[in-house]
């Protein structure tokens, strides 16, 4: 075995053994902390651990924030860290959604209808932008991060025993930021990631298209 590894270091095949160094920067530890916390999420949940659910959940909106606001001032930006951000939120809000139905079923049995229209959000924009780029997209425009947090926030609004207006409110700005986010994949002609707002990807378009 030891010579096998010797023979391997060498001949530089031993590279493609070593952890790719994206995986381990401090951007990418921390948006995995929502990918790990899904489970922990469920179990929570299923056993009726309301409070301790949402002590979580809060760590991991907290994640979500910090992720991104750590990959640019250290200067870790990358395409891996974009769609690794995009499957945590995938797994965050599908975790989400299973337990609210577990902890509070009148609430989301009550509220169905924007909870439907929440999901299709976030569903439609990632359906088109595959059909189109056989690749899942990861705008994170300006408009989705703050459907993210205004849902975020209302969520724990009524869970908590609050008005549902909040929700109903994050719920059209989540409307508005699948628009714009099929009308990005619609207009583009190569897959983007981090893009800003459509007005962006426009003005890089004309750009573009005058040199």
């Amino acid at each position: 075995m030891a010579t096998f590894i010797r023979s391997c270091a060498i001949d530089g095949d031993l590279s493609a053994m070593k952890i790719p160094r994206e995986l381990l920067t401090i951007p990418n530890l921390l948006t995995g902390f929502r990918i790990v916390c899904a489970p922990v999420l469920l179990i929570m949940a299923w056993h009726g651990y309301a409070t301790s659910f949402m002590l979580l959940l809060a760590a991991a909106f907290i994640s979500d924030v910090l992720d991104g606001l750590a990959a640019r001032l250290s200067g870790q930006v990358s395409q891996f860290g974009a769609k690794l951000d995009s499957w945590a939120d995938a797994t965050l809000f599908s975790t989400i959604t299973i337990s609210a139905w577990w902890l509070w079923p009148d609430v989301v049995r009550r509220e169905a209808g924007y909870v439907v229209v929440v999901i299709a959000c976030y569903l439609l924009p990632a359906i088109v932008g595959y059909l189109k780029f056989r690749a899942i997209t990861s705008y994170h425009t300006w408009i989705v991060k703050c459907a993210v947090a205004a849902v975020g926030l209302s969520l724990y609004v009524f869970f908590l025993g609050g008005p549902v207006w909040p929700f109903r409110l994050a719920t059209g700005l989540c409307v508005l930021a699948a628009i714009e986010e099929i009308a990005i994949t619609a207009v583009s002609t190569e897959l983007h990631s981090d893009v800003r707002s459509l007005w962006g990807v426009l003005r890089h378009l004309s750009n573009k298209n005058q040199k």
